[in-house]
This record gives C-alpha cells, structure tokens and sequence, in this order.
C-alpha cells in the first residue's frame, strides 16, 4: 500500500518529528545505516529551513520507484509557501545564508543525497526533493526523474488512497494513478490493487488494461484511474479513464484537458473505453491528479518547470493549487510524465 510519512512542521519543535519520520521510512525501505543518517540530516535541515525563512511547511517521505525497473528509493519532499528564494544556485552554495548562520544547509543536503532538486518561485514557496537509495542502486536515481509524483494521505493517514505505478519496457511507459473511493485503507486496498496489477501487466494497450482491471477490482470496492501510455519511437501518447482523475496535456504551446468517461472501476458494469491519442514530443508534460486538488486548480505556469524532476514539478503543482492554510480534503495524489528528452537538449532518446 501507499505508506506516507507526512509532517505539518509549523514550528521548530516539529523538526524532531520531520527527521524520526525519515528514520523510519528509510528503514522501512531497507536503506543501510549510513544512507538512513543521510535521510535523517536532510530531513533535519529541511525542516528548519522551512521555519527559518518560510513559516513552516509540509515535509513527505515515502517510496519511490525506478521507472524503468524494480529498483525503489526513499523520496523526500518539502513544500512551503514563503517568499521563495531569489538565487537557487547561491542558495546551494557553502557560505551562503541570510539569516547569519554558516549557510551549509542545503548544500549540506545537495551531497548527502543521491538526488538534490531546488525549486523556488518568488511570492509562491519553495520545493525541495531528496532521494536516497540502497548503494547498488545508486546510480538509478542520480538523475532527475521523467516521471514521478507525490501523495498526501487526508488528515494525517498513514496510508494514501491514491496510489500511482509507472512501468516502462518495449519502447513504452505504462502510467497509471487511481483513486480508491473513500479513503483509510479500503480505498488504499483498492488503489494498491489496481497499481500491482499494472506494475505486472504493463506494455498492454490503456483500454485493454482498463478492462482488466475492472474484472481484477470486483471485490474491491473500487476505483476512478487514469492510464496513459507514451510511445516516443511513435511519437505517441495513449490516454484513457474512468472517473474523476483530472488529465492536462501541454504539448504545442498550450494545455489541452484529457477527458475520462463516467463510472467506477470494479464496480457494476463497465462502458466501452474510450481512448484519446496525441502526438508526443519533447517538451510535452502529462499531469495526471486525483480529486484532492481544488477543482479551481489550472496547471498555466506548471509548463515552465517541465525540464526539472517530475517529483518537482507534481510538488509545485501541489503547492500552487491551494493556501498553506488549506487542509486537503481528500487524498491527493499528483503524477507528471515528461518526454525522456528534456525541453533544452537536443537530439532523441
């Protein structure tokens, strides 16, 4: 299931529970002792620079997995909605600091980590996420991930809902984020369920696999998904859906929203999919999202970070869909694919 550690770090005296929670997800992850003091210190410094220069924010640990394989990673995520930082590369700098101290913070976290991301909009907040793996593993996560996302379970869950599985082999990504209706684990029994049976079947054509699913969730209570399948030696996305998970599409210059068909997932009958086709290019971005963003949430802006960590980029999107003050009220889930060649390099994968 979807294992979340989130903590609301509002002040100070929270930063403790910031670094037990990455203690415990780095164990549970199986990370040595040496990798699990790594996830602790960042958590650490995370943590207290969000209450030095932001008020406080939202720090997330959970799993992550290597799209193109079996290998898993602990994530880090910490959200904020200050002032944002003005120079990210200084920030990452040794000796830089505006509050007097000796300013070896994040570069402190940038080394420790497998993978470091900043990402700050002035007036919006700042992003940050760390990734930390076992060693012989490493290397898979070095990168910045094409695709990836992150879960914050309502009210403090220890298990999201939601759940996202990314599959890759053949030339193709299989990506599929769902939404057990309800929430607490009847909905994560549902949501898991859907995710390890297309961590097992990817390759399949959306629609095929929608089907499938809905005979494989019978006796669950359910699921809304979406499936999306990226074939770039064709140059071509595959969409389809049932329920409320909202899709944008940036590709050309603008957002196109996917739409998914009415119904439920493993529950009463099944319409005929439907299936959207696109055309995928570098520079597109997928972002898929469950029902716990606002429904006013529109993704303009989103499109300027597509060359950054997907984890990033879903974390922005998160950010920017509500207040600091604003409690989800649902699971929410976020999941962005880019295409494998970023927006500013050249040539094809």
């Amino acid at each position: 299931m979807t294992r979340v550690w989130e903590v609301s770090v509002t002040d100070s005296t929270l930063v403790p529970d910031a670094a037990r929670a990455a203690a415990e997800a780095a164990r549970s992850l199986g990370l040595d002792g040496a990798r699990t003091d790594a996830a602790v210190l960042t958590a650490s410094e995370l943590a207290t620079n969000m209450c030095k220069y932001a008020g406080g924010g939202r720090f997330v640990a959970e799993e992550a997995r290597e799209p193109w394989g079996s290998a898993r990673a602990l994530q880090m995520l910490a959200l904020d909605h200050g002032p944002g930082i003005r120079d990210v590369p200084a920030a990452l700098r040794d000796g830089f600091s505006t509050a007097g101290s000796l300013g070896t913070g994040l570069g402190a976290c940038a080394r420790a980590a497998d993978f470091f991301e900043l990402q700050s909009s002035p007036g919006r907040g700042t992003v940050a996420v760390a990734r930390f793996a076992r060693p012989a593993e490493r290397a898979l996560f070095e990168a910045p991930a094409v695709a990836g996302g992150l879960h914050i379970p309502l009210g403090g869950y220890p298990r999201s809902g939601d759940a996202l599985a990314f599959r890759s082999g053949a030339g193709r990504r299989t990506v599929m984020l769902a939404d057990g209706l309800g929430h607490g684990e009847p909905a994560a029994e549902a949501s898991d369920l859907a995710a390890r049976f297309v961590l097992d079947n990817g390759g399949t054509a959306p629609e095929v696999l929608l089907r499938r699913l809905h005979e494989e969730l019978r006796r669950t209570r359910g699921i809304a998904v979406a499936l999306a399948e990226v074939d770039e030696s064709r140059h071509r996305l595959t969409f389809c859906g049932v329920g409320n998970i909202g899709a944008r599409l940036y590709r050309g210059g603008r957002w196109e929203t996917l739409l998914s068909q009415p119904g439920i997932v493993g529950a009463f009958s099944l319409r005929t999919p439907v299936t959207a086709r696109r055309e995928w290019w570098p520079g597109d971005m997928l972002v898929l999202h469950s029902d716990g963003l606002p429904s006013r949430w529109r993704p303009e802006g989103i499109e300027r970070l597509r060359d950054h960590d997907a984890a990033v980029v879903a974390a922005a999107a998160f950010r920017d869909s509500g207040s600091a003050a604003r409690t989800p009220r649902d699971d929410t889930c976020v999941a962005v694919v880019t295409h494998t060649v970023r927006s500013g390099q050249g040539g094809e994968a």
